[in-house]
Formats: structure tokens, sequence, C-alpha cells
């Protein structure tokens, strides 16, 4: 984790959900099969907060062998791309003409100050939405209302029913917040295909005199 978000996480930590969740997180890692990797928990926030200036809100974790490395929608590049990403590249190419990537790793937006946050940080192998209600809704939620509070001029990107209820959280006086159905093959064909939030960020982001996102 990159220091500039130490102040904000151990706050976090030391609450007595989080300490009830670390004690579920332990057994769980012990006693099953979850993603992913407990290094890799927390790669969301290698990414200098103050260099953050899009966030995209997922679900879970992949629950598939090797997928999760801690970025939502990304995979390792070893990896087939799954449906929902592949539907993200399709409108990023149909949205801004950027060619489809050859592998679904998406640290290369990370490292432009993209943050990809999952609503819940683990999963249980094969088992969607196994570690939902544990606590990490209430430190993801946290994370969000922070960055909405203490900075200014960014673009949230909320897909699907658990990033739009996120809608409160975020002050649209001083951010661009952007809905759509998520990008899944059930749901991309209702609103998702077409959003343009690709050339609406970057057209956002040259308004206020910051560096584009290269898709």
């Amino acid at each position: 984790m990159h220091e500039s978000w130490k102040k904000y996480l151990d706050a976090e930590f030391a609450r007595p959900y989080f300490k009830d969740l670390s004690t579920f997180l332990h057994e769980a890692y012990e006693s099953a099969n979850i993603y992913p990797p407990k290094q890799q928990v927390f790669s969301a926030f290698t990414t200098d907060l103050n260099d953050i200036k899009v966030v995209i809100i997922g679900q879970d974790p992949y629950h598939g062998p090797r997928q999760a490395h801690g970025l939502a929608f990304s995979v390792r590049p070893e990896v087939a791309t799954p449906p929902s990403l592949v539907n993200i590249f399709k409108e990023i190419h149909d949205d801004t003409g950027a060619p489809i990537p050859s592998n679904g790793n998406l640290k290369r937006w990370a490292e432009q100050g993209v943050l990809l946050l999952n609503n819940t940080l683990t999963v249980e192998a094969h088992k969607a939405g196994s570690h939902r209600g544990k606590g990490w809704e209430q430190f993801t939620d946290a994370m969000i209302k922070m960055l909405s509070n203490e900075r200014e001029n960014l673009v949230f990107l909320l897909w699907g029913r658990d990033a739009r209820s996120k809608v409160s959280l975020i002050d649209t006086s001083k951010h661009l917040l952007l809905e759509a159905p998520h990008p899944s093959p059930f749901s991309a064909s209702y609103g998702f295909f077409g959003c343009k939030h690709f050339s609406k960020t970057n057209d956002y982001l040259r308004e206020h005199d910051k560096p584009e996102i290269k898709w």
C-alpha cells in the first residue's frame, strides 16, 4: 500500500468492525481457497492517493483460479479476459477508437491514477458473493466517502446495482459521477454499450487540466 493512504486505512483498521473482519478472513484463508492471495488484497491502494483521478467500483473479486489480483475487473496477464472485461474493452474501442488489449491486466490504468476498487475485496473460490456482509462494504464505503471529501474533480464510474448504490457517498457538486448498467453479458446491452464513459471521463479530466487516461 502506498504511504499516502496510511492514515485513512489505519483509522479503518482500528475500528471494531474491521477487527471482526480480520478474524473472519484469518479463519477463511486457513480453511478455504480465498481470492485474491493475501498479499494482493489491498493492491488497489498501491497508487498514490494524490494521483487518483478516476474511481471505478467493482463487485466481488473474480472467483476462478488465478484471476483476481486485487484490482477490480482486472486479471493476471496470462489469464483469459473475462466476459465483463471483454465488454469494457469493446465499449472503449467503440467510444474512443483505442485498440482492444491482448490481455486483461489493468495495472496500466492504476499506474495512470485509476482506482479499481471492488465493493468486497475477497471471495471464496467458485462462490460469488461469499464474503458480502462481513465488513468489506463498510470499509470500501469509507474509502469512497473519504475520496469524495478530500479530493476534487474526480470521475466516479458506477456500473451495476452494487456500484450505483454508492451514489449517496459522492459529492456531485465537485466530482463527475457517471452511471450505467454492469458490463456483464447479462446487462451490457441495456445501457453499458454506448454509455461513452471513457471519452466523457477524458473530456472532464481535460477540462480540469488533468492528464487523460490512455484506456
